[in-house]
């Protein structure tokens, strides 16, 4: 049995169907109640889990198909957690048009807790729709942080920030624990930040926000670490990093290398889907530090555009990558989720189902 991360796999989410934005936006206008979208989300996921089924993928995901913000719905149910406002950014396109765009930010106005479970029902649901491995992501601590910095954390509930560490950590220890109960052996955190650490404004930024960003790494790796320290043995984690994925726009640019021996040696996860589909991600140089035992997913297929890659140069980049890390520590999958926000990128489902089989096809030219 193939064991996750698979050599064909994927980030989680996917373009809504029309019924469910529907749904959603009904919703909100206080048209349908809880229970009647809940049962849309309960079809449009065992239609999507079909559709990952019948294109071969060994791991599956809801598509996020229960959230309109891959960080925010799960954030927002920790105990002491609020949002904020928006953080105005200037999102980049292919093309050099900018997008202006206020993503969420949090602020932690008491005491960080696990008052409930999160997760465990989504995850059932779909495992129950089901016979292959259900993947469950959700974001990584870091976003608490790194986006608000000090400020965004009430001083009167934590003066000492290790405190706050600490209790963030022991929150998603009892998520992850909550899910290790109902049978998930598959997770996925999803962290802008480390990627954001590559990119010479966001550093900037960063510093400005009071933080040193040669020093957020190693504290990202044991808030990390200590998140999934207490995981089954057979509990497989990895991380995604992205710089940004909004309506087929980003916002960080910049090569993996003043995280990169931090992240591969530091941080312990099972394995990390990194972006690779464009120059802004840099060269496969940083995956020399990767040690054993690890596996990395090359996220060469863009799901920024709808255009297709072709399979003979998808091959030709992870022969590159396989001159840096050994190939049996390889794997492939889009370069980000497909729908890391309700709204979708700018391509088209079919585009999206051209791009997904194709990346099965290369990794069984190369893989077998």
């Amino acid at each position: 049995m193939p064991t996750p991360p698979f050599r064909a796999d994927h980030v989680g989410s996917f373009l809504r169907p029309k019924a469910l934005i529907d749904a959603r936006t009904a919703f909100k206008a206080g048209e349908i109640d809880a229970s009647t979208l809940r049962t849309v989300e309960d079809d449009a996921i065992r239609d999507i889990v079909r559709y990952q089924e019948e294109l071969g993928y060994e791991g599956v995901t809801d598509g996020e198909f229960r959230r309109t913000y891959f960080h925010t719905d799960f954030l927002l149910q920790l105990d002491g957690v609020e949002e904020a406002g928006g953080t105005q950014v200037k999102f980049h396109q292919h093309g050099g048009k900018e997008l202006e765009y206020a993503p969420p930010v949090m602020k932690i106005a008491g005491k960080v807790g696990h008052g409930r479970d999160i997760q465990r029902a989504d995850y059932e649901f779909l495992a129950g729709c089901t016979s292959r491995t259900a993947k469950v992501t959700i974001p990584s601590p870091t976003m608490l942080h790194f986006r608000g910095g000090r400020d965004a954390i009430d001083p009167d509930t934590y003066p000492d920030l290790e405190e706050f560490y600490t209790d963030l950590a022991a929150a998603y220890r009892a998520e992850i624990a909550s899910l290790a109960d109902a049978g998930c052996r598959y997770i996925q955190l999803d962290d802008t930040n480390l990627a954001y650490l590559c990119d010479d404004t966001q550093r900037e930024n960063a510093r400005k926000r009071g933080m040193d960003p040669d020093a957020l790494p190693r504290l990202y790796a044991q808030i990390i670490n200590d998140s999934v320290r207490d995981r089954p043995a057979d509990m497989v984690a990895t991380v995604h990093l992205c710089r940004g994925n909004f309506r087929s726009s980003w916002a960080a640019e910049g090569g993996y290398e003043p995280v990169a021996e931090v992240l591969f040696n530091e941080l312990a996860v099972d394995g990390y889907f990194l972006e690779y589909d464009d120059p802004r991600s840099g060269d496969f140089a940083p995956l020399r530090h990767l040690p054993a035992g690890k596996t990395v997913v090359l996220g060469l297929v863009t799901t920024k555009l709808g255009a297709l890659e072709s399979a003979a140069e998808i091959r030709a980049r992870i022969d590159e990558a396989a001159r840096h890390a050994p190939l049996d520590q390889l794997a492939l999958s889009p370069q980000c989720g497909f729908s890391s926000t309700v709204h979708g990128n700018d391509i088209e489902v079919e585009q999206q189902s051209a791009k997904l089989r194709l990346v099965q096809d290369v990794a069984r030219e190369v893989w077998g």
